[in-house]
């Protein structure tokens, strides 16, 4: 089947939530200088003196932008940016707040003031785009009909799950059941859309379809699973331009990365059975492992720093550091550093963030913790429970850590520490929905973007303000 091409799409225009002032007080101070070096600097350096670097695929956006999954390179790490190092007892200042992102898991993306996320309601999947300074609706696109118990097991949520991608003046999406969509930025008018199951033999996960696809320049990279297991469709037309061999398993919910090695650009990503990576110019399947596959879901996003790639999750797997070396007759090698589980970083679907070599995040560990482990050792330098939350999700700005946790809605501002949890202030979402999680939580991922904090719950969104 082609792809269906529509010149002009259905723009449904709900009721628009209006901006909710709220008064804002004297904003506390730094409570300790930052260094003038990027927590991202190290990892520069280490690719530069080792040949291999993660390549990122940025929309053209503003400098303080968060135009995709995990921010502008995939990492957890938002754009630079000055926001409060320390935030008052009852939390930053409320900029907005609104009701009508439907049901789901998508966290946001943000560009040029603008924000794009996904939900359902009354049978439809869509995207939506607000305003990101008032709150208001801007436009929503149907995208496909919303999921059925049929399609996938709905007993921890339905809705969409993936991130929109913004790149240019496109949008691109991908709905719980597996329909990939081009959109017009700056209406919603639908370009294209492909279905991975009717049209690239894909079946929908367990869970839904829920990675977040990669705009990689004219390709849109995304998991249809089976043979082949990944696949690019023009950005143009969303017809097929390239597709990987190696692997035939289903899709996971891991969404993809890429990276470059002594000339070789390649496409990391998991499946069922561990870390995969192929040639993004051949397609074939350059090396795997098997240290962090697990039969029930592969979730976390991979981090790829220098050479050192790390990876986690759930279900026993733990983690695992490979580093990758070009031998002399081309192609990449991946060879194993560590392996731990147990008592270590045991991530569920929050991700983790690489700091100054060490990385941060949820551990199913003990009941739930957030821990620090380091990096290159895999030793675990603290674990903290914090209420009675099971699992939370990541993102790191200006020098801190934002932990959303899934059960009491807290966000916790960290300070990175490899001494021990350093809580600089924390956050608790003004309501949480009235739709039923089922047996699900609080899932999105928190994202900051333009000195604003922005959370989701389900259909409710909530902007907070963070410049100091």
């Amino acid at each position: 089947m082609a792809p269906t091409r529509m010149p002009k799409a259905r723009i449904v225009m709900p009721l628009p939530c209006p901006a909710r002032p709220t008064s804002t007080g004297p904003r506390p101070k730094r409570s300790s200088p930052r260094s003038k070096w990027p927590a991202w600097l190290p990892v520069v350096a280490a690719a530069v003196l080792t040949g291999i670097s993660f390549i990122a695929t940025p929309a053209v956006a503003g400098d303080a932008d968060w135009p995709q999954w995990r921010g502008p390179h995939r990492d957890g790490h938002a754009a630079p940016q000055d926001v409060m190092s320390q935030w008052p007892e009852d939390g930053p200042p409320r900029k907005w707040e609104f009701q009508q992102a439907g049901r789901g898991y998508s966290s946001v993306a943000v560009v040029d003031d603008q924000l794009f996320t996904m939900g359902s309601r009354a049978g439809a999947c869509f995207a939506l785009c607000v305003d990101a300074k008032t709150g208001e609706t801007l436009w929503e696109t149907e995208i496909s009909r919303a999921s059925t118990d049929d399609d996938y097991l709905h007993g921890w949520g339905g809705g969409p799950r993936s991130t929109p991608t913004v790149d240019g003046d496109q949008v691109f999406v991908l709905s719980d059941i597996g329909v990939v969509a081009a959109l017009d930025r700056s209406g919603g008018d639908l370009i294209w859309k492909v279905d991975l199951v009717e049209d690239h033999g894909g079946s929908i996960p367990k869970w839904g379809y829920s990675e977040s696809v990669l705009v990689d320049d004219k390709r849109i990279v995304v998991t249809p699973g089976g043979d082949p297991f990944l696949i690019a469709v023009d950005r143009d037309s969303g017809e097929k331009v390239w597709e990987s061999s190696g692997i035939d398993e289903g899709a996971q919910y891991v969404s993809i990365i890429k990276g470059t090695m002594a000339g070789t650009d390649f496409y990391v990503t998991a499946s069922a059975s561990g870390i995969v990576a192929f040639d993004a110019d051949s397609g074939e399947l350059l090396f795997r492992d098997e240290s962090t596959g697990n039969r029930t879901a592969v979730i976390p996003t991979p981090v790829l720093a220098g050479d050192l790639l790390y990876h986690t999750s759930n279900y026993g797997a733990g983690n695992t550091l490979l580093r990758l070396k070009a031998p002399d007759g081309g192609g990449i090698d991946a060879e194993s550093v560590y392996h731990f589980d147990g008592k270590t970083m045991t991530n569920h679907h929050g991700g983790v963030v690489l700091v100054d070599e060490t990385i941060y995040g949820f551990s199913k560990t003990d009941g739930g913790t957030w821990m620090a482990q380091d990096l290159e050792s895999g030793e675990v330098l603290w674990s903290e429970r914090v209420g009675r939350n099971s699992s939370g999700s990541i993102a790191y700005a200006d020098g801190r850590l934002y932990c959303y946790n899934d059960k009491d809605g807290t966000v916790i501002l960290a300070e990175p520490n490899r001494e021990a949890w350093s809580p600089k202030g924390t956050l608790t979402l003004p309501k949480e929905t009235q739709l039923s999680r089922d047996k699900g939580a609080i899932w999105a991922h928190p994202v900051v973007a333009g000195q604003t904090l922005y959370i989701r719950d389900q259909d409710l969104l909530f902007a907070f303000d963070l410049t100091e």
